[in-house]
């Protein structure tokens, strides 16, 4: 299915007062579900063909829920949290060094990760100045909205 009809039909679940959306073209078969209030949205895609790609975000809320919280009070200092749902990456490639390491003084502005949504790449900036004081996620991992990710003292 093309990205931009996909796009569309997102904007149209998302706009209307309709919670669950399937779609049929050829072999592919789209599902969207608009889930409860959430700041951004959030829609559920599912394409049979490809259901390698699914499993670990779907499993990802469970794994992840317990462990942030038992973290984020350990250390004091700012928590940087994500703004998206997506995948956690460190670094700008597999090869390549890490933005940030604990113990690394940043400034706000400073890169600290790329958090990829739906095959986009955003950049997660500082928005305060210190030391990495815990890195909270590992690297490949999938994160939620909100999930805490360093903590900067």
């Amino acid at each position: 299915m093309d990205l931009r009809k996909l796009k569309t039909l997102i904007d149209l679940v998302a706009e209307s007062d309709i919670s669950e959306l399937e779609v049929t073209e050829g072999e592919g078969k789209v599902r969207i579900v608009k889930s409860a209030p959430v700041q951004q949205g959030q829609m559920v895609m599912m394409q049979p063909q490809m259901q390698h790609a699914m499993p670990a975000p779907a499993a990802a809320p469970a794994a992840t829920a317990p462990v942030a919280p038992a973290a984020a009070p350990a250390t004091e200092g700012h928590i940087v949290k994500s703004p998206m749902v997506g995948t956690f990456y460190r670094a700008a490639s597999p090869g390549s060094a890490p933005f940030v390491d604990i113990g690394k003084n940043v400034s706000s502005g400073d890169t600290l990760c790329i958090i990829e949504a739906m095959k986009l790449l955003n950049e997660i900036e500082s928005d305060f100045t210190g030391s990495i004081k815990q890195i909270l996620v590992e690297n490949g991992q999938p994160v939620e909205f909100g999930q805490p990710l360093f903590i900067i003292g």
